[in-house]
């Protein structure tokens, strides 16, 4: 067996140092050359000249002009709004509903003063929000809108194609008044007394109105006197009750 040979690592000349000292060098021209350079053109004729001065033309490439700041700026310059992307109003948000959030489903309300407490939801508005009533006569809940994140939907679904919604009830009839704005004036703040809310006479017309035929719908539903005491009644976990585990 011959014995094996090792290799030795590939060892370099010159070092890097002086490789790259050479490479960054300037380049320069000995001075004879340039002095035959400067005879050569002497002894060109007008003709020759002019030859190599279109070959030049033609051959030249025009570079592009490097963009520079300007050296002096305009004191005052015109307001122009700036759009980095296109902007979408809130009113022109998409809506996603959730599937089982149909009209006539029986919610149960996480959040907010009813907490705890069932109700019909009656349709989804423009903004995203749901607009749901008791009825009031069953458990207080008046006509309302509620975030569908705050809400639990159950299985149980009430017919409600016969119960007439108003066209009133949209997001601007349920939007809040300032009863009490600020004035600058200093006598008008201690002189009248601050305005409490109270439900006006159309409201409660409304809320008669649709509780009446949502009444009659429920009567009409197979267990309607279990339906009536379902909605009566509150939701509320008691021990080794886990809401993961419920089929609502």
């Amino acid at each position: 067996m011959a014995p094996t040979e090792v290799k030795k690592p590939a060892t370099l000349k010159l070092s890097k140092k002086f490789l790259n000292k050479k490479q960054n060098e300037r380049k320069t021209i000995s001075g004879k050359k340039i002095i035959n350079h400067m005879r050569s053109l002497n002894s060109l004729t007008k003709k020759q000249k002019l030859a190599i001065k279109k070959r030049a033309i033609s051959r030249k490439v025009e570079k592009p002009k490097n963009p520079r700041f300007p050296r002096a700026y305009a004191i005052q310059q015109d307001k122009n709004k700036v759009t980095l992307r296109k902007v979408q109003c809130f009113k022109d948000h998409k809506r996603n509903i959730r599937s089982s959030l149909k009209p006539g489903t029986v919610l149960i309300l996480l959040a907010g003063k009813h907490k705890g407490k069932r109700v019909v939801l009656l349709k989804a508005l423009d903004s995203g929000l749901l607009l749901v009533t008791g009825p009031f006569k069953f458990n207080g809940v008046p006509l309302r809108r509620v975030n569908q994140r705050y809400v639990i939907a159950t299985k149980t679904r009430i017919n409600i194609s016969g119960v007439a919604i108003p066209t009133a009830l949209t997001d601007t009839f349920f939007r809040r008044v300032d009863l009490n704005p600020k004035s600058k004036n200093v006598d008008k703040l201690f002189a009248e007394e601050p305005k409490k809310y109270s439900v006006s006479d159309e409201r409660k017309k409304l809320q008669k109105d649709v509780d009446l035929s949502l009444l009659k719908a429920i009567k009409k539903h197979k267990s309607s006197k279990m339906l009536a005491a379902y909605l009566k009644s509150m939701f509320s976990l008691s021990r080794k009750d886990y809401p993961h585990k419920m089929v609502f």
